[in-house]
């Protein structure tokens, strides 16, 4: 073969060799780049697919799921759940702005087992859960206009039933008052507080207070 047209063939070569280095490379470096870009899911040699594993980023925004119903947990019905109904807010309804009058220091809506203070007409303090008595029972809580007419401390029994009646704050005739007691059973008429509810009434609600019960 001539010198000259050796030469044409090396150069030939050399350029095709160059040519599919640098398409090479550009292959490499598209794999790389996508993979980079998402993971993707691994391919089984069955031709199914497996999900990549969550990242660490991923784990750190997981919000965990509420667990409990049983004692100690989150859902109403276990353990303390009276407390957790007590303790949750309570809003007004509307129909409990209306029957309740401006006057009127504390008010109590039998229906929605709610109390309240007020002054002015404006909330001062709950609305809390209470207790009443049971509605045809012979021992309902009477409903009306009312005033305090006296208190007692945090060790009063009551007379009738020999039963605590801590906070004591008398409102209405046959020993009818807001004091501490159960929130899951019904009163002999009174309005049950939790305890420390019944002891803030009962510093907030002065001799003559206007009570209305609904």
């Amino acid at each position: 073969m001539p010198a000259r047209e050796a030469n044409s063939v090396l150069r030939l070569g050399i350029t095709g060799i160059l040519a599919c280095a640098v398409a090479l490379a550009g292959v490499v470096c598209a794999v790389v780049a996508e993979k980079q870009v998402s993971p993707g899911p691994a391919r089984l040699a069955s031709g199914s697919t497996v999900s990549p594993a969550p990242t660490s980023t991923m784990n750190a925004n997981a919000v965990p799921a509420l667990t409990g119903g049983g004692p100690g947990g989150w859902l109403l019905g276990g353990i303390g759940a009276a407390s957790r109904r007590a303790n949750a807010p309570q809003m007004l309804a509307a129909s409990d702005k209306r029957e309740c009058p401006a006057a009127a220091v504390a008010c109590v809506d039998l229906t929605r087992h709610i109390t309240w203070l007020q002054s002015g007409g404006k909330v001062s303090f709950g609305p809390v859960r209470m207790e009443p008595g049971k509605p045809g029972g012979g021992h309902e809580t009477p409903r009306g206009t009312f005033h305090v007419a006296w208190k007692a401390g945090p060790t009063y029994m009551s007379t009738t039933y020999h039963e605590p009646m801590p906070w004591a704050t008398f409102f209405a005739a046959g020993g009818i008052a807001f004091h501490g007691g159960s929130l899951t059973k019904w009163s002999h008429g009174c309005v049950h507080l939790t305890t420390p509810n019944a002891h803030y009434y009962n510093e907030h609600l002065p001799i003559g207070s206007e009570v209305v019960v609904f």
